[in-house]
């Protein structure tokens, strides 16, 4: 699609796990700290990182499937935490809740890749731009907050009431923004995100993250369809739009 052809569009949402923020370095760098409190460090921080986030997917396809009434992430992720103790030998009843509970906002502080404050603040200046993410909205908040992200409204997966790729979430979100699907553009570095909002009629954008899951990442490496726009960063996409650098 051409820039010209772009004109139609006034919002861009984006994915967040991964697309916009590094889930993986943040989440390492809190269960680091926990493991060395419980003299665990037998136990690599990525591979607990990892364990969490292998909970992700099934955790949420028990709300899509219509298994289980729709939770916030935050209660996923923490139900996810409890497991990944299990799996990985560390005995939860000899650890305050209180303490588990502070890891689970792990998810809350998660940094920023280096472009994406700017490539936002850039496609602010042009488009609304809002997440799209299967994050409650707290955890936007908190998120925003701490890094800065520019974000003109917060939207979480309580809009919709259920979890991405399921059509809702993004019809419910172009409904929200009171757009037509057409008139909305997904970010993310998930090919199947990206063809889920595809299927809804929402434009796309492939934004190439390499290290979401570390050095060894063997998915999203490249696009899968002819994407709407494919760029190697947020600011790389803002560049390609033809937005202004902040002055």
């Amino acid at each position: 699609m051409s820039v010209e052809q772009f004109k139609d569009v006034k919002a861009i949402v984006f994915d967040v796990f991964g697309t916009v923020v590094d889930w993986r370095s943040g989440v390492s760098r809190d269960a680091a700290a926990f493991l060395a409190r419980h003299d665990r460090q037998d136990i690599d921080p990525d591979d607990f990182a990892d364990c969490w986030r292998n909970h992700y997917a099934p955790a949420m396809e028990e709300v899509n499937s219509g298994r289980r009434a729709f939770v916030r992430l935050d209660v996923l992720h923490r139900e996810n935490l409890d497991k990944v103790l299990i799996e990985l030998g560390i005995d939860a009843t000899s650890i305050p809740r209180s303490e588990l509970d502070e890891l689970n906002l792990a998810w809350h502080r998660l940094d920023p890749w280096p472009d994406s404050v700017q490539g936002i603040q850039r496609l602010k200046k042009r488009f609304i731009v809002a997440p799209l993410s299967n994050g409650n909205i707290r955890l936007m908040i908190d998120m925003a907050k701490r890094s800065r992200l520019p974000w003109d409204a917060i939207l979480g997966a309580e809009v919709a009431g259920i979890y991405k790729p399921m059509p809702e979430a993004y019809l419910r979100t172009a409904d929200i923004l009171a757009l037509r699907p057409e008139e909305i553009c997904l970010v993310a570095a998930h090919n199947n995100d990206l063809a889920a909002a595809r299927q809804c009629g929402l434009r796309t954008a492939f934004i190439l993250r390499a290290n979401e899951h570390g050095a060894d990442q063997k998915t999203d490496l490249h696009p899968t369809q002819d994407w709407d726009i494919i760029a190697d960063s947020i600011d790389d996409l803002a560049t390609k739009l033809k937005t202004p650098i902040p002055q």
